[in-house]
């Protein structure tokens, strides 16, 4: 071991090594970075101008077309409409609607009634309906008539 003391003032120097005195340049970097920032605000000013002229653009073309809201305001659009926009002979409330459909759906598949009277024909409930197919199965069907050749 070297009793010699390292604290000489001096950086040690070997005449065939070299160190780089600085790494990185900063200067080059906040350079960088102003560019970049640059280009940013640049771009935000852009994209503003863009946004102002097609608003302003659409606002002086959209009274002129057919489709502005003041020609929807004093006629329906074509049938088939949406519900629930209150145009006149529309439900108001399309879940109002849904539940009186199936409502009436429900009374129809429940009702018992003749449809011809003079051919045998009646309605009767959905249930029953089933149970007789389930106990007789179903009629088969009429075989199709065979065309004869000349």
């Amino acid at each position: 071991m070297s009793t010699e003391s390292h604290n000489t003032g001096q950086e040690p120097r070997h005449a065939e090594v070299s160190f780089e005195e600085r790494d990185i340049q900063a200067g080059v970097i906040y350079k960088y970075l102003f560019a970049l920032g640059m280009a940013v605000v640049f771009s935000l000013l852009v994209c503003v101008f863009i946004l102002r002229f097609t608003t302003a653009f659409t606002a002086s073309t959209e009274s002129s077309t057919p489709l502005s809201r003041e020609s929807h305001a004093k006629e329906p659009p074509p049938e088939p409409r949406l519900q629930g926009f209150g145009f006149p002979g529309q439900e108001a409330d399309p879940q109002a609607d849904l539940r009186k459909k199936l409502r009436g759906d429900s009374e129809a598949n429940e009702k018992l009634e003749w449809i011809d009277q003079s051919n045998g024909i009646v309605q009767i409930p959905v249930k029953d309906a089933m149970k007789i197919v389930a106990e007789k199965g179903l009629s088969p069907a009429p075989a199709a008539p065979v065309e004869k050749k000349k």
